[in-house]
């Protein structure tokens, strides 16, 4: 759902202050930023991934609920990755099929950070057992069909969109992206919310 436009996204102030790179010299120059939320519920998609870039120089603005977080079936198996929040994992994604089954953004380009939830409870643990590597964290949709309200399944750490018509949006602009400046490794920005 497009939120704003012609006015620089506060978003991407967040960014640059995290220090980490804002893509601005291109249109279409997608700039994909994962906002965890501080006060989120285990198993609920109540965090927000934001796509910022321009057009004609005007600034684009989407944003759709998501989960940044594995859901209660993974915690409760334990060793759960968890994305490491506060990061830019430059190139690190491309267009591909999720477990061979539709297209989303999978993790095929760089390394990615995770923490690994070892402790089979049904909290997050943020900050331990860092791992840096391939893991499949990708960037997809939970139901095909409609809105999902609970996580569980649907995450073992990625990066997962509650209404599959905004994942279908998402997918758009990526591919818009690719189109218009051949770009097809995509990036990612995850910081904690505030």
């Amino acid at each position: 759902m497009k939120i704003a436009f012609n006015e620089y996204p506060e978003i991407l102030t967040r960014v640059k202050a995290s220090g980490f790179v804002v893509f601005e010299s291109n249109d279409y120059d997608l700039n994909i930023i994962g906002e965890r939320n501080p006060s989120g519920k285990v198993n609920k998609f109540d965090d927000w991934i934001h796509v910022c870039f321009t057009v004609d120089g005007i600034w684009q603005w989407y944003a759709y609920k998501c989960t940044t977080d594995a859901g209660l079936h993974y915690l409760k198996k334990g060793n759960t990755a968890i994305l490491v929040h506060d990061q830019q994992y430059r190139g690190a994604y491309i267009i591909g099929l999720h477990r061979g089954k539709y297209f989303a953004l999978v993790q095929r380009g760089n390394a990615v950070d995770v923490w690994r939830d070892r402790n089979k409870d049904d909290q997050h643990d943020y900050g331990s057992n860092m791992e840096r590597g391939f893991f499949g964290i990708n960037i997809h949709r939970a139901s095909a069909k409609r809105e999902t309200k609970i996580v569980d399944e649907y995450s073992a750490g990625c990066q997962v969109f509650a209404d599959p018509d905004d994942f279908d949006e998402f997918m758009t602009l990526c591919r818009l992206q690719v189109d218009k400046l051949g770009y097809d490794q995509f990036s990612y920005t995850l910081l904690m919310g505030l």
